[in-house]
């Protein structure tokens, strides 16, 4: 099953206008519950760090020495999508995530949401 704090690689195509296209991690935000069933998956979408000068409080600076992923990554919390859970399934197979996020990095994505969503 797909957890929250999960980092997947997944295809974001096709998109619109500005937002983030192509093979992207993607860091899951939506609760196990929601997971479960065989709805949507809501993500943020990540971007490589490298891309970024600077730091907002929408976003989450991701090192690749505290998650593994092959680069410093900024997951943009104003970028929430949900996805269908088959753009996380390779063949008919759901790989592992390639990542797990830490609880003190998942406590920052949530204070950027309740920024980003007004809660």
């Amino acid at each position: 099953m797909i957890r929250r704090g999960e980092i997947y690689f997944v295809e974001l195509n096709p998109t619109r206008g500005r937002e983030q296209a192509g093979r992207r991690p993607v860091l899951v935000v939506s609760a196990d519950a929601i997971n479960a069933q065989p709805l949507v998956v809501t993500v943020v979408v990540g971007t490589d760090a490298a891309n970024l000068s600077r730091d907002y409080l929408t976003n989450v600076r991701v090192s690749r020495a505290e998650s593994g992923l092959p680069r410093d990554t900024v997951f943009l919390c104003f970028q929430i999508r949900s996805l269908d859970p088959s753009r996380f399934a390779s063949g008919s197979n759901t790989p592992g995530p390639a990542a797990i996020l830490s609880v003190s990095k998942m406590q920052e994505v949530d204070a950027a949401l309740r920024l980003v969503l007004g809660l």
